[in-house]
């Protein structure tokens, strides 16, 4: 059922969608990542249709808009990276202007290390992470692009442990994951106080429903389950390296099974998608996250120590997914792989 929804989706989008227009790029990954976790094959053309319908969304000035003839912004820049990553062919990664790329990274870069969404627009730590995560993957990070970003990043920490979009706000699930997403392509995750956040982000899963809220005192939604429970593997890596001897070699640290089933039972739709709870609509955005959060859930280690806990039947089982970038392993190896062949490019001068 979540297959023919996907599939439906990638060609057909209902009039609901109108609002989502600056978000076409979003919707092609959202899709394509929910598929890929699905371990459904995406069709030669249907990939070169959205290789073809991506370039058209590439600003002349670097990045990518939210459809085509839009302005740059850093959101569709990473989801439109993501979503041509995951696809993983030749023509996806030649879709890809690095070189204007690195020009739109720098005209977004503020003096105090953050990031602005797009030329004129708002600063928060979604920017910084987008920026991080698609120069990483398409290797164009040079020595100045990063400068103070981490110092701007961990003043969006605050004294419930988690991080704010701007330094002084309340913790936030996608906020925390971000910022600290992006500190670890920095690598400087070690520089958070991480048992505050490890305090805040497991104190985020509730107790009856299993799932996760995203702020104090808010419901649980479905997409939490991978803006909150991402976090873990990260943390859990993070305390790994600082020597954590307390830490566990079979378990990230939440209730796997406890979100397994509030996603499971609560959170599909029968006739094909995902919602954030019961009494709402599916969507491809919670698609997408209740699947990521899910396969979290489901996979814990990496290759050299691996295991599984999956709920219920075996066909409830997930790929695993990255989870600082959100795509497959694979994916993120054969992409890094594929740009780490080619130069840096050089910074335009203005």
């Amino acid at each position: 059922q979540h297959y023919h929804y996907l599939k439906k989706g990638l060609r057909h989008l209902s009039d609901a969608y109108e609002c989502l227009d600056a978000s076409r790029p979003w919707l092609c990954y959202w899709i394509l990542h929910s598929l890929e976790l699905l371990e459904e094959p995406v069709p030669a053309a249907v990939a070169s249709d959205v290789c073809q319908f991506l370039a058209r969304c590439q600003s002349p000035t670097g990045g990518f808009g939210g459809g085509p003839g839009q302005h740059a912004h850093l959101a569709p820049t990473y989801a439109a990276v993501n979503a041509l990553c995951i696809l993983g062919t030749e023509e996806a990664y030649k879709v890809i202007n690095r070189e204007k790329l690195l020009d739109f990274l720098y005209s977004v870069k503020q003096p105090d290390g953050s990031f602005v969404m797009h030329v004129g627009g708002e600063v928060d730590v979604r920017s910084a992470y987008c920026a991080a995560s698609v120069a990483s993957l398409t290797n164009i990070i040079t020595p100045t692009l990063f400068d103070g970003t981490h110092n701007w990043i961990l003043s969006c920490q605050n004294w419930e442990g988690g991080l704010g979009g701007v330094p002084g706000l309340e913790a936030h699930g996608g906020y925390t994951f971000c910022g600290t997403a992006a500190l670890v392509i920095l690598g400087k995750e070690h520089m958070l106080d991480l048992k505050a956040l490890l305090r805040w982000v497991t104190s985020k899963q509730m107790r009856f429903e299993g799932g996760f809220q995203g702020r104090c005192n808010k419901l649980v939604d479905g997409c939490y389950s991978f803006w909150q429970a991402g976090l873990l593997p990260l943390l859990h890596r993070a305390l790994f390296k600082e020597g954590d001897s307390t830490l566990s070699e079979s378990s990230w640290m939440f209730e796997r099974e406890a979100l397994q089933e509030y996603i499971l039972l609560c959170c599909q739709n029968p006739g094909g998608g995902l919602l954030d709870k019961p009494g709402k609509s599916r969507d491809f955005y919670h698609t997408c996250y209740c699947l990521s959060g899910l396969s979290v859930a489901q996979h814990f280690g990496n290759k050299d120590l691996h295991n599984e806990l999956i709920l219920g039947r075996d066909e409830n089982r997930l790929a695993p997914t990255h989870p600082v970038y959100n795509i497959c392993p694979e994916k993120v190896a054969q992409a890094i792989e594929h740009f780490h062949q080619l130069p840096v490019p050089q910074q335009m001068k203005n």
